[in-house]
């Protein structure tokens, strides 16, 4: 039966795209305006509807403004795709920029600046010079950002038009609006620009900016703000001043313009010799940080991001406010954290016993992760107030009475931080952390309690069975856990000698010989050695006197600090990185990072076409193409080893074998004679003075290769004796003599 395949491929029905077509060529008004509406729904969804592109500009010319906005829509998204037809609504904007409503003009110079096609740069001068001038100050601020925008396509036809000048200009508006989109579009030429000289402040400029800060809506205020940051003051007076101005802004309902005014104080109090003014633009600032905090979570954790540098340039703005950090029982987890960090960094003798009383609170929640923070936070107070220590010690033991099993493991890693902040001090504790060791199953947990054994090994009577708790399953352990025991198990020898020599003797030998793990095994290697040979040596060094921790973590460094005191209110200041190392574009930006790989990448494909047929495929030259000689060998790179040339050579072996030429062992030039050629393996042989042949290498013995690391680590007495040995039978492996047999 014979099938006509054709008809399968032949439908009576139409896209969706034909329909859409009919209705925008319709006569009737309101049937084009649905199917305008149509086709941006299809574009918002995703679907290509750039083939409509002429029938949807057909319907540019309206006295409909909605219309008139969808068409503008349509243009500005698929503007990129038809550089070829957009030419054609060039009248049409040039027209609407002379409209008598202000709208529309507004609408045509918007859009036209958003297009971002280069071939109707030419024809948007002309009315953006217009609009620049407009007796509108709507259309006006349209048209400075659009000045922004032309910047970014063409720099040198912004300047040379003078329409950066224009925008200068426009600081002195006598409309607050128009003034915050300048300062918008100089800022943001300002940074495009390869100088950043295009909006610099003086003080006419500064007088201005801050004359039209209270009449400008919320986001004009934060743009005037944030330049106002960058202004370089020329003294304290004019310090305060600026100050005495921006002050009010506190006051606003926006957090963002409340943060941005506390930038401009933090930048300016730096400048300020007087302390009793500092003192009560402190007091002012710590109302409104207080009033975020009653914010939904969401800003209530930038507030705190933000709080959080505050504090740490300026502790005495919130330093009788610890009350209002105080964790909700509703609070997220990432608030809750946020502000435990907050209450250390404002904890001091004043409030720490109500600081306490919290915490202990705390440890008592289900939030696990939160209870070990919030016991860890009592170890850092007792860190940071020496006078609260003893309190936070008994704070600790009663978390551990209460038998929790993550409680007790975290107030026992706490503890031995406490232990090395005050030394010989609370050692009267340690009986109650032995007590609770079958509690332990965290490795950290575990290698600060083997830690606290070994480092108070004379005080605890049966250090020995408590270690020899450890070892049993020594080889099971985790790393961390290894190290510790190690460490505490030679400690505890060194202290009491004639109990513990079977004790150390089996951990070393466990450790030398079963370990996989090599920072375990050379360890084992040192201590031995040390003990073997000097045991008055391995005392000083293992049981040297330590100096205390530091205390309280200072958080990030001062310079840093300083930069991201510039981003208070912005992302920046929220993950405390400066806005280069996460913003595209920038230095370290994705974008540019990817760039970079795929530029290394084409430079290292081996596969590509040679460099003469790159350039003609690159300037579609087909008669080069024709002209190239495509049988013409290309040049394979030489691994190094198998390079021919001299010693001299670049790139040949021989520059490598100056990392172990000595005098006693002269390299050997390597040539290759013609129908002879010799293996890669004899080139990489000669290294270590080798025969050529690969019969002589056979007989070369590998201890010979393991003298140099033999003699670092047992010393020349072990290499004398292998030495002798092997002068005696080259052909035997001799066993050298262990260097941890005379141990005891």
């Amino acid at each position: 039966m014979s099938i006509s395949r054709p008809r399968f491929f032949t439908t009576n029905k139409r896209g969706e795209n034909y329909e859409l077509k009919s209705e925008l060529n319709s006569e009737y008004r309101h049937h084009r305006k649905d199917a305008v509406k149509k086709v941006i729904a299809n574009m918002t969804v995703g679907k290509d509807v750039s083939g409509l592109f002429p029938d949807v500009l057909k319907n540019m010319q309206t006295e409909d403004l909605e219309l008139k906005k969808l068409v503008y829509l349509y243009l500005m998204n698929y503007a990129k795709t038809q550089p070829e037809l957009v030419i054609l609504a060039v009248n049409t904007f040039v027209k609407d920029s002379d409209d008598p409503n202000p709208l529309i003009r507004a609408l045509a110079i918007r859009t036209m600046g958003c297009l971002r096609v280069d071939k109707i740069i030419d024809y948007l001068t002309e009315p953006l010079r217009k609009c620049l001038q407009d007796e509108n100050p709507y259309v006006r601020k349209t048209a400075s950002i659009c000045v922004a925008k032309l910047y970014d396509l063409n720099p040198e036809l912004a300047v040379e038009q003078d329409f950066v000048s224009a925008v200068k200009e426009m600081v002195s508006d006598v409309n607050p609006m128009v003034v915050a989109n300048a300062v918008i579009a100089l800022t943001d030429m300002n940074e495009a620009s390869p100088r950043r000289n295009i909006f610099e402040i003086n003080s006419n400029i500064l007088n201005k900016l801050l004359h039209a800060l209270n009449e400008c809506t919320e986001w004009g205020q934060i743009t005037i703000l944030t330049a106002i940051a960058e202004y370089k003051v020329s003294g304290g007076k004019e310090a305060e001043s600026i100050c005495d101005r921006v002050m009010p802004r506190l006051q606003h309902a926006n957090g963002a313009v409340v943060l941005s005014a506390i930038k401009v104080l933090m930048i300016n109090m730096k400048y300020i010799k007087e302390e009793a003014f500092i003192k009560s633009m402190c007091r002012k600032m710590a109302p409104p940080l207080v009033t975020l905090l009653s914010s939904p979570p969401e800003v209530q954790y930038i507030a705190l991001r933000n709080i959080s540098l505050i504090l740490q340039k300026r502790p005495e703005v919130l330093s009788n406010e610890v009350r209002v950090f105080f964790c909700k029982y509703n609070d997220p987890p990432y608030v809750k954290l946020e502000k435990l960090e907050i209450m250390i960094k404002l904890c001091n003798d004043r409030n720490v016993d109500q600081l306490l009383s919290e915490l202990r609170e705390y440890a008592n929640e289900v939030d696990v992760d939160f209870v070990r923070k919030s016991v860890h936070a009592i170890g850092r107070c007792a860190i940071k107030i020496e006078e609260a220590a003893e309190r936070c010690i008994n704070v600790l033991l009663d978390l551990i009475n209460t038998g929790v099993s993550y409680v007790v493991q975290e107030a026992v890693v706490v503890i031995k931080d406490i232990f090395r902040k005050y030394p010989q001090k609370y050692e009267g504790i340690i009986p109650t952390l032995c007590e609770n060791l079958e509690a332990l199953d965290e490795p950290e947990a575990k290698g600060s309690l083997i830690w606290i054994i070994g480092e108070y090994a004379e005080r605890i009577d049966n250090a020995d069975d408590l270690i020899s708790i450890f070892l049993e399953n020594f080889k099971e352990e985790n790393a961390q856990v290894q190290l510790q025991l190690l460490t505490a198990t030679v400690k505890l020898f060194l202290k009491k000698p004639n109990e513990n020599q079977d004790l150390v003797q089996r951990i070393l030998q466990t450790a030398t010989t079963e370990c996989d793990n090599a920072d375990i095994r050379d360890r084992a290697y040192v201590y031995w050695r040390l003990l073997s040979t000097d045991p008055q040596a391995a005392k000083a060094v293992v049981l040297s006197q330590k100096p205390p921790i530091a205390g309280e973590n200072e958080g990030i460094s001062p310079a840093l600090l300083e930069t991201l005191l510039y981003d208070i209110g912005t992302l920046a200041s929220v993950y405390h990185k400066p806005a280069e190392t996460f913003i595209a574009g920038k230095k370290f930006g994705a974008d540019n990072v990817n760039k970079a790989l795929q530029d290394q990448a084409d430079e290292d494909d081996l596969t590509a076409p040679p460099l003469q047929i790159q350039a003609a495929l690159k300037n579609n030259d087909i008669g080069n193409l024709l002209d190239l000689d495509w049988d013409a060998p290309s040049e394979s790179p030489v691994s190094p080893i198998m390079s021919t040339g001299g010693p001299s050579k670049s790139g040949s072996l021989n520059d490598l074998l100056s990392i172990v030429e000595t005098s006693d062992i002269p390299v050997q030039s390597h040539t290759v004679a013609s129908g002879n050629t010799k293996s890669n393996m004899d080139d990489i042989m000669n290294i270590f003075n080798s025969s050529s042949s690969l019969s002589n290498q056979s007989s070369t013995t590998p201890q010979q290769y393991t003298n140099d690391f033999s003699n670092d680590l047992f010393g020349d007495s072990f290499n004398n004796q292998h030495s002798t040995n092997n002068q005696q039978n080259q052909s035997t492996p001799s066993k050298p003599k262990d260097p941890f047999a005379d141990l005891l």
